[in-house]
């Protein structure tokens, strides 16, 4: 008995729609995977410029700061064109978070190699994130738990946070912008560490309601 021919864009990922509207598959490398793996390429570069700037608040600063705002707010833009058109993967799903979490990250162990953040804030949040990735890998497998809305605001605070705390106009307005930096991210900390408790809760209510339903 012959086998059945299988789809060939079933079994090549990469074939398929990369920008156009559709129903039908999309590929692996669709534009909207491209921006998110492109962000995730930013960060190498970005910590480079600001490590190589050291604490001199040069042109070499500003280039990194001016990189970790534009790959920021690519955040939206990857998401809108997966939706947009009909774009969505899975691989685009699991990666956008994460890209997310390697910038901020690397932005916070930056400033902290250079002595701008306390050591125990970077780990904290870097534990937080790290955490709940492997939690929703390992043992949410079978069930996906939504981002809450603590959580979204979380994302957004730590970004602006970093973001004031990497743009040098101290020197043109005062130490009130490194204060604006700091209580900035006291509000992104606490948000973060109540947004991980938050979906700790969720997680453990929605295992009773599967093991009760």
């Amino acid at each position: 008995m012959a086998e059945p021919r299988q789809n060939p864009l079933r079994s090549n990922p990469l074939r398929g729609r990369v920008v156009s509207d559709g129903d039908t598959q999309a590929s692996l490398g669709n534009v909207a995977n491209i921006v998110t793996v492109v962000r995730i390429l930013c960060a190498p570069v970005f910590v480079w410029l600001l490590l190589s700037d050291g604490d001199r608040d040069g042109w070499l600063r500003w280039a990194a700061a001016a990189l970790f705002l534009v790959a920021i707010l690519t955040d939206s833009v990857d998401g809108f064109l997966a939706r947009r058109q009909n774009l969505v993967t899975d691989f685009g799903k699991l990666v956008d978070p994460i890209a997310d979490k390697i910038l901020v990250g690397a932005a916070l162990v930056g400033l902290s190699v250079l002595g701008e953040l306390w050591w125990w804030v970077t780990a904290l949040i870097l534990l937080r994130e790290g955490g709940i990735t492997v939690f929703r890998f390992v043992a949410l497998r079978d069930r996906v738990i939504p981002a809450s809305l603590a959580g979204k605001v979380k994302t957004w605070a730590q970004s602006v946070a970093v973001a004031v705390m990497l743009v040098p106009l101290d020197g043109l307005v005062g130490t009130g912008w490194l204060w604006l930096g700091w209580i900035l991210m006291a509000v992104a900390l606490a948000l973060t560490v109540y947004s991980g408790l938050e979906y700790l809760v969720q997680a453990r209510r929605t295992g009773r309601a599967r093991r009760t339903g």
